[in-house]
Order: structure tokens, then sequence, then C-alpha cells
């Protein structure tokens, strides 16, 4: 029966960004409020990432995430960016060869579920704004945990929950009932933007992740909220023996 529900949610899930592939980032920028270029920022800081060093992003979505990356690590860096959703990966492929980035960021068709790589093969594992339509999350942050070299680091930004209770009540405000709107008056369909908020009820919040990053043997978790807690920031270490 579980896995029957994993299914139906990930098929209902591909169909959403399936259906919004060429006005995500567009509409990325107007939802957020340009906030999560931002948040990303502030990501690549933390993370402080080498020249050179191999990444993998998975959920990659459009790849703006894996284009941060190979622009960090330079030209001896190498990205994998991973997703279930081909529409997306093709937007994100016409981004990478109009940047020069294509010797340099490969786009592949995944499971974050069952990551297709060997063992301790990455410096850092990413994912963005992708780790809440998972149906099964410790699994995909064990993996995550799995494919990082010792010592890499296991990064999760994504969407959480304000703890303030006048600004979570206008954040759910917005997500419930302007957000569908936008969405429908942009790319024709409310239901895709109705899954924003809908993802986000079972999501756990940036204290429960941090233990479930803990849990999947990870050291030194750090979290961040950003935002007023709108978003967060999850940084875990492999353990180096």
């Amino acid at each position: 029966m579980a896995d029957n529900h994993s299914h139906v949610r990930s098929e209902f899930v591909h169909d959403v960004f399936s259906q919004i592939a060429g006005r995500y980032d567009v509409m990325n920028s107007i939802l957020s409020f340009n906030q999560h270029k931002l948040w990303r920022k502030f990501t690549m800081r933390k993370m402080n990432v080498r020249k050179g060093a191999k990444c993998l992003d998975l959920a990659t979505g459009t790849a703006d995430w894996a284009i941060s990356l190979a622009d960090t690590t330079g030209k001896e860096g190498h990205i994998v960016g991973l997703d279930f959703c081909q529409e997306m990966l093709d937007v994100g492929e016409t981004k990478v060869k109009r940047r020069g980035l294509t010797d340099r960021i490969e786009l592949i068709r995944g499971n974050a579920m069952d990551i297709p790589y060997q063992d301790s093969m990455f410096d850092y594992v990413t994912i963005g704004f992708g780790l809440r339509n998972m149906p099964d999350i410790p699994r995909v942050i064990g993996e995550m945990k799995r494919v990082v070299k010792p010592g890499g680091l296991v990064v999760c930004l994504e969407l959480s929950k304000p703890t303030w209770p006048p600004f979570r009540a206008l954040y759910y405000f917005y997500f419930y009932r302007i957000l569908p709107f936008v969405g429908r008056l942009a790319v024709g369909k409310a239901e895709p933007y109705k899954w924003l908020p809908e993802s986000l009820i079972e999501f756990p919040d940036r204290f429960a992740l941090a233990k479930l990053f803990s849990e999947a043997g990870l050291e030194h978790v750090d979290h961040y909220a950003l935002t007023g807690g709108i978003c967060a920031l999850h940084i875990g270490r492999k353990p180096k023996a």
C-alpha cells in the first residue's frame, strides 16, 4: 500500500512540473519575490564550495543550482544535475548550452530515492526545493549521504514553516489564496500552484528536518531560517571514518 501511495504521489508531482516547466523560472521569481536567488547565494557561501569539486544536484529542475555550482567549481569541476521530469531538464539543458557549460554540467533523468551512482562519489550533494516533493524523505537523505564522500556535505535548501504566529498566518494566506490565483493568470491553471502549500502540510519543520539529517548519520548538522522562516537551509557532513 505504501509503495502504491509513493507511486501515485510521484506521478502527480511529475505531472505538476511537466505542466509548468516552461514558466517555472519566471514564476519562481514572481512568487518568491526574487528571494530564491538570495537564498541560493547564502547557501553557496555557507557551503564554501571548492574549485574542482564534483557535485550532484538532486531535483535539479531547470538547472539554476547546477549552474551556480559549475560557476564556483570552475573548469576542473564536474556537476551532475538529476531530475525525474524531462520537461524541466529540457529547459535546464537550453540554459546550460546558452552558458557554454555543457563540458562541466551533465543533466540526467533519474530518481532521487535510488541515485544511480556508487557510494562516496561526490564532494557535495545538494537538493533545492525538491525534498518536500519526495514520497520518502529519510530515504532521499540516506541516499544523499551514501553517494557523498566521507567529509563531504549534504545540503538541502527548502521552503519551510515560519514560527512567529502572525507572520505564519500571512504566509499561509498568501500560499493558499494568492499563489494559485497568480498561477492561474501566469500559466492558465491554478492546480499546479495549489500543490505548493499542500506539499508543505506534512513536510517537517526545520528542527524536525535537522533531526532527520542526524538520524541518517550526518554530523555537524547546521540549519538556518531564511526570510522569517519561509525557507530553511540544512547542511550536514558525512563522517570521515
